[in-house]
């Protein structure tokens, strides 16, 4: 676990189920929480506001992102400054265009310069960081999430995008880099290596933590052991 604390990359934990998030709160090398409506259904959350108060009183004092829910931006508008009421660690959440794909920028600069903590999230272009960045308020804390995993599924290597998403967000010192949606647990040294502010992941690539620095040797017997159990335990033959 060494490599894992010395890392300069920040891991936030991304979920919506309370008791995965608890687990998680517990683990010092978790720095944070994102959320989003699409993992609140997946879990069968109804109440989002209510969700919402117990994960901050269960998670008090680590950033914590929740996403407005509108298309209209006037809407959005009334749903980010409700959710930034809720406490001084939370960030809102806002998608980089609604749904007709307008570009969500006056609703960002109002929101940045009115000094609400912003998570500009869904982003996969340079020109939308470039944008983004341009308008944020240089002494508003920021974060803008590219979906560095979804960049990947369409086949192109999110790396170099990544790292020139770092050098353009210097312009704006208090703005974070999130690496978001990452596939496998070799992104967190990526994100690491080109300086990467904070990668978020959901439990089932951070439970992957302690593989970190496993002896590959042995890995490969456990991978020997695993199919010859499970054959056995199949029952299978050749006749």
């Amino acid at each position: 676990m060494n490599s894992i604390i010395n890392l300069k990359v920040k891991i936030f934990a991304d979920g919506a189920d309370l008791s995965d998030m608890q687990e998680m709160y517990a683990n010092p090398i978790i720095k944070g929480f994102t959320t989003n409506p699409t993992l609140m259904r997946k879990v069968g959350i109804k109440d989002y506001k209510g969700f919402a108060y117990k994960v901050l009183k269960a998670i008090p004092d680590r950033p914590i992102s929740f996403e407005v829910f509108a298309d209209e931006f006037d809407e959005m508008e009334r749903q980010a400054l409700e959710i930034s009421s809720w406490g001084k660690n939370v960030s809102v959440k806002i998608p980089v265009t609604n749904t007709k794909q307008q570009f969500a920028g006056p609703l960002i600069e109002r929101l940045s310069k009115a000094g609400v903590s912003l998570n500009v999230t869904a982003v996969t272009t340079l020109d939308q960081v470039r944008s983004i960045t341009d308008l944020l308020a240089p002494n508003t804390p920021a974060t803008i999430s590219v979906f560095a995993g979804r960049i990947a599924d369409t086949g192109r290597d999110p790396v170099p995008l990544m790292a020139e998403a770092v050098k353009i967000m210097r312009a704006k010192p208090q703005a974070e880099l999130i690496w978001a949606s990452p596939r496998e647990l070799l992104n967190i040294f990526q994100a690491d290596s080109i300086g990467c502010h904070i990668i978020t992941a959901t439990n089932d690539i951070l439970k992957k933590l302690p593989l970190v620095s496993k002896d590959l040797e042995d890995y490969s017997l456990e991978t020997v052991q695993m199919f010859y159990n499970d054959a056995q335990s199949a029952g299978y033959n050749i006749d």
